[in-house]
């Protein structure tokens, strides 16, 4: 059995998916156009996102950088872990509550949040919500 920890980290994990063999070969190229609007009808389309409360698509990972697009349904919470690098998250539609141990940030759509390494947070869509996710990890 796991404990509530090795859980957190797996849920995050599974929050993590991957593009098809084909396109994780664009992942890392030397330049790399994004077109969130498409990625953005994927992700609701997919069948993760009708069977549970959120869903991911990385979009580019390059030797610790990684920008991921997450989408959580109203009421999905993406419980308290610690990201190994300085992250940002834009919120491209809906509203999220992004608490830490010593505060709590009300994010929008058009809105970016911004957290250094190793702090404990937690996330909470009071809508169903689309997000940027862009993590950079220093090696």
């Amino acid at each position: 059995m796991m404990t509530k920890q090795e859980n957190n980290n797996q849920e995050e994990m599974d929050l993590v998916t991957t593009l098809n063999s084909e396109e994780n070969k664009l992942m890392n190229a030397q330049m790399v156009t994004l077109d969130i609007p498409f990625f953005i009808k994927n992700i609701l389309k997919d069948k993760s996102w009708k069977k549970k409360d959120r869903n991911t698509i990385s979009l580019y990972k390059s030797n610790g950088f990684s920008v991921v697009l997450v989408a959580l349904k109203k009421g999905s919470e993406i419980t308290k872990h610690i990201a190994k690098g300085t992250m940002a998250i834009q919120v491209i539609k809906g509203r999220i509550i992004f608490k830490t141990d010593d505060k709590s940030s009300d994010i929008r759509k058009g809105q970016m949040l911004a957290l250094h390494p190793g702090i404990p947070h937690s996330a909470l869509a009071k809508k169903k919500s689309i997000f940027l996710l862009i993590l950079s990890i220093e090696k």
